[in-house]
C-alpha cells in the first residue's frame, strides 16, 4: 500500500478507490502513477473480472486488491470505500487521469470545512473535433448544478461519504443517483485542472452516436425509467450483461461512465 504512514505535515490522507472490470491495460498504465503520488495514503483496486493480470498489476504498484463478486460499479466503489482509511475517498475510473495537480486541488478545497466534496470539470480532448463544443457545455452545467459523472474523479470527505450510505445497488447511473445526493448534502467544490478520460468508445462506437446514446440514457433516467431497464437496454440482455460467464459477450457489465 503507498503512503500508509500517517502524513507528518498534517494533510488529509487520500485513499483512491478503482473498480475494475476487465481494466488491466488501463491499470498497468494508471497504478504505477498513482502509487508516485506522495499524496495518496492508499489505492484500492476492486476487481469484478477475476483477471489474474489485474490482482498482479494492483499488487507489484502496491495497492491493496479485493475481489468482487459483483460486476457493479457502484458496489465496487462501496467495497473500496469501507477498506480505505482515509480522510477523502477518491473514485477514479482506471481510464482517467490523476496528476498532482488534481490532489493538490482537492487539499485546497477541502481546506473550507464547509466542502464535502466534489469532482473535476472534464477535458474532451481526442474526441471527434466537432464535438469540441460540448466541453464548454459541460463546463457551464456541472457550475450550475449539474451532475458530476464517474469520468470526473468524485471525491467526498469519508464521514459525508458514510452518513450518505454510499453508492446505491444499482446496475446503472450510480454516480448520476449519488450526485444528487451529495450536491444535497452540503457544499461541493467542482476543480480545474480538468481530467482526461480514454476516448477509445468514442472513438470506436463513434463520437456522436456514443454523445446521443449518452444523452438520451441520462434523459431516460430522469424521466424516470429504472436504471435495470437501462442497463438492460445499454448493454443488450440482461444475462449477458450482468453475469461475468464464458458465454456472455465481450461487454462490460459494469456500470460505465456515460461520457
Amino acid at each position: 500500500m503507498n503512503g500508509r504512514a500517517e502524513d507528518r505535515d498534517g494533510r488529509l490522507r487520500i485513499s483512491v478507490v478503482v473498480p475494475s472490470w476487465r481494466d488491466a491495460e488501463n491499470l498497468e498504465a494508471l497504478l504505477p502513477e498513482l502509487s508516485r503520488r506522495d499524496r495518496i495514503a492508499e489505492t484500492i483496486v476492486v476487481d469484478a473480472s477475476g483477471d489474474g493480470k489485474a490482482e498482479r498489476i494492483a499488487l507489484s504498484s502496491g495497492a491493496t486488491f479485493i475481489a468482487s463478486s459483483t460486476p457493479n460499479r457502484g458496489e465496487q466503489m462501496n467495497l473500496g470505500a469501507a477498506a480505505a482509511s482515509g480522510d477523502v475517498l477518491v473514485f477514479q475510473h482506471s481510464d482517467t487521469n490523476l496528476e498532482k495537480a488534481h490532489l493538490e486541488a482537492i487539499e485546497a478545497a477541502l481546506d473550507d470545512p464547509a466542502i464535502i466534496g466534489g469532482a473535476f470539470f472534464r477535458k474532451f480532448d481526442g474526441r471527434h473535433p466537432r464535438l469540441m463544443w460540448l466541453e464548454s457545455v459541460a463546463r457551464f452545467l456541472t457550475s450550475h448544478g449539474g451532475t458530476l459523472y464517474g469520468d470526473q474523479s468524485i471525491f467526498v470527505r469519508r464521514d459525508a461519504f458514510m452518513k450518505l450510505g454510499g453508492f446505491a445497488k444499482i446496475p446503472l447511473m450510480e454516480d448520476v443517483e449519488f450526485s444528487r445526493r451529495l450536491r444535497a448534502a452540503g457544499k461541493i467544490a467542482v476543480l480545474d485542472p480538468p481530467v482526461e478520460s480514454s476516448a477509445r468508445r468514442h472513438l470506436r462506437k463513434g463520437a456522436w452516436r456514443t454523445s446521443i446514446q449518452n444523452g438520451l440514457f441520462i434523459v431516460l433516467h430522469k424521466l424516470g425509467v429504472s436504471p435495470h431497464t437501462l442497463h438492460r437496454w445499454y448493454y443488450g440482455g440482461t444475462r449477458d450483461a450482468l453475469m461475468p460467464s464464458s458465454r456472455a459477450k465481450s461487454r462490460d457489465p459494469v456500470a460505465k461512465p456515460l461520457s
